[in-house]
């Protein structure tokens, strides 16, 4: 399965909002990721859509997250990103070629498409069982708990 970059890019943005106590431009973001700004803000709209982030127009405007971080999910982030469609679909090749099987023999799934759909629901299980905020202490426990305060200070501009 390959996620497009930009679920990447929210996924980092989200936790880097955890540590802001107000909105942060869009810019600001983009840059503290070194990340392009324009290809950004289309996500960051996919995420104010969807309900994770809101959006505050004005001078001292930007993006926050709507909810605690504990309350958004890694597949809040993929939905909203790349969409809620499985990375499987099935065509039903069996109903093709020579030895193509009549539409009445095919009313359930069959062996690969169940195959598939176990494999996307658990992987869908997966990040649906990790928040926001775990990935914030993971990355603050990865980093020896520096990250989370020198992301902090960036975002408020005395970093």
């Amino acid at each position: 399965m390959k996620l497009s970059n930009g679920v990447e890019w929210a996924l980092h943005c989200c936790v880097s909002l955890t540590q802001s106590q107000a909105p942060v431009p869009a810019g600001r973001i983009a840059k503290l990721h070194g990340i392009p700004p324009a290809y950004l803000a289309k996500h960051l709209q996919s995420l104010s859509q969807s309900g994770i982030l809101r959006s505050t127009p004005g001078p001292t405007g930007g993006y926050a997250l709507t909810r605690s971080p504990d309350r958004i999910t890694v597949l809040d982030v993929v939905r909203a990103i790349d969409g809620p469609e499985p990375a499987f679909r099935c065509t039903e090749i069996r109903r093709q070629g020579p030895l193509a099987l009549d539409p009445e023999k095919c009313r359930t799934p069959c062996a690969v498409s169940r195959a598939m759909a176990a494999a996307d629901s658990a992987w869908r299980a997966a990040l649906e069982g990790v928040t926001i905020a775990d990935l914030a202490r993971d990355i603050e426990a990865d980093s020896s708990g520096s990250a989370m305060g020198s992301v902090r200070q960036w975002l408020a501009g005395t970093g």
